[in-house]
C-alpha cells in the first residue's frame, strides 16, 4: 500500500471570493489524516505551501489574469513538492485552496511522466484562457493551462508542455460552461460528461467510461476533485455553487469506482470555503469522499 503525503495550498489568489484559503485547515480539522490512517495508510502531512495574501500585492494587475505572478510562484512551489513526493513513490494529496492550485499539481506530476489520465470532477470546465475568461480569475483556467492553452508563464511551469494528453482527460459533473470555453473543450477533444448525461445514463456508466478513458494506455489517474461538483445542498461552502449537482450517493459511487480501479496516483481536493459553509459540512463531505476514494466500504 502506497503512503500518502498531504500538501496544503491555502490560496485564494485564483478565486473571486475570499475564504477558500482556509480550506486546507477546514479539511484537516474534519479529520482527514485520522480517517486515512484508519484505512491502513501511512500518512505524513507536509504542511502548507507559503502563499501570499492578496492584500500583500496591491500593484496594478492584468485584469484578465489576476495575480498572475503570485499564482505562478505558488504553482512552481507546489510543482516541486508534488514532483518530490512522486519520485519517492508516494501519493500526493493536495488540499486547496482554489482550483488554480491544480496547475502546480499537474506540473509536478508531468515532471515524472505525462502518461497519466485526468478526471476533473467539477461543476465547471476550467478551460478558460485570458482571451475567453469573463472574470480574469485563474481558478477557471487550470485544465486549459495543463493542456497547453494559456499564458506562457503558466503553461511553462515544470518545464513540460502540455502536462497531459487530451485523449486521457475527462470532465465529470459539468453544468456551467462559458460559450467560448465550450469551443476550446471541443477543440481540445476532451470528453465531457454533463449532469444531464449523468441523469440520463447514470453515474455508474459514466464513471466506467471515464475510468476507461483516463486509464487507456496510461500509468494511472490524477483526480481533481472540486467540491462544487456536488449539489450545493450537500456542499454549501464553495465559492461558485451551481444548482443541480452530483448527489451524495453519486459522489460516493464515483469515488468507490475510482478506488476499485486501483489507478489513482495523485489527488487535488479544492474550493472548500469555510466562510460560506455551515458547521464545516463541506470539509466533512470532502473527507468522506476521500475515504471512499481510498477504499472505505460498508462491508
Amino acid at each position: 500500500m502506497k503512503e500518502i503525503r498531504i500538501i496544503g495550498v491555502p490560496s485564494d489568489l485564483g478565486q473571486g471570493r475570499r475564504g477558500v484559503d482556509m480550506g486546507p485547515s477546514a479539511i484537516r480539522y474534519a479529520g482527514l489524516e485520522a480517517a486515512l490512517k484508519h484505512l491502513g495508510y501511512q500518512v505524513k502531512d507536509l504542511g502548507n505551501i507559503n502563499v501570499p495574501t492578496p492584500e500583500m500585492h496591491e500593484q496594478a494587475q492584468n485584469a484578465k489574469l489576476r495575480y498572475l505572478n503570485e499564482v505562478k510562484a505558488v504553482s512552481e512551489s507546489l510543482c516541486g513538492m508534488v514532483s518530490t513526493v512522486v519520485s519517492e513513490g508516494h501519493i500526493p494529496l493536495v488540499l486547496g485552496g482554489d482550483h488554480s492550485i491544480a496547475i502546480g499539481s499537474l506540473a509536478g506530476m508531468a515532471q515524472s511522466s505525462t502518461n497519466y489520465g485526468v478526471i476533473w470532477f467539477d461543476a465547471h470546465g476550467d478551460m478558460n484562457t485570458a482571451e475567453t475568461t469573463p472574470s480574469g480569475n485563474i481558478h477557471g483556467m487550470p485544465l486549459a493551462v495543463s493542456l497547453g492553452y494559456g499564458h506562457d508563464d503558466l503553461i511553462s511551469i515544470g518545464g513540460v508542455t502540455p502536462k497531459v494528453k487530451p485523449e486521457n482527460v475527462v470532465l465529470v459533473g459539468i453544468r456551467s460552461i462559458d460559450a467560448d470555453e465550450a469551443k476550446l473543450i471541443a477543440k481540445a477533444g476532451i470528453r465531457c460528461y454533463t449532469m444531464s448525461e449523468i441523469d440520463q445514463r447514470g453515474m455508474a456508466v459514466v464513471m466506467e467510461e471515464a475510468i476507461q478513458i483516463a486509464t487507456n494506455g496510461t500509468d494511472g489517474i490524477h483526480l481533481s476533485l472540486d467540491l462544487d461538483a456536488l449539489d450545493p445542498t450537500l456542499a454549501p461552502g464553495v465559492g461558485t455553487p451551481v444548482n443541480g449537482g452530483v448527489t451524495y450517493r453519486e459522489g460516493h459511487l464515483a469515488m468507490e469506482m475510482l478506488s476499485a480501479s486501483n489507478a489513482i496516483v495523485s489527488v487535488d481536493v479544492v474550493e472548500v470555503n469555510p466562510i460560506l459553509d455551515e458547521q464545516n459540512r463541506t470539509a466533512l463531505m470532502a473527507v468522506e469522499l476521500v475515504e471512499s476514494l481510498f477504499g472505505k466500504t460498508v462491508l
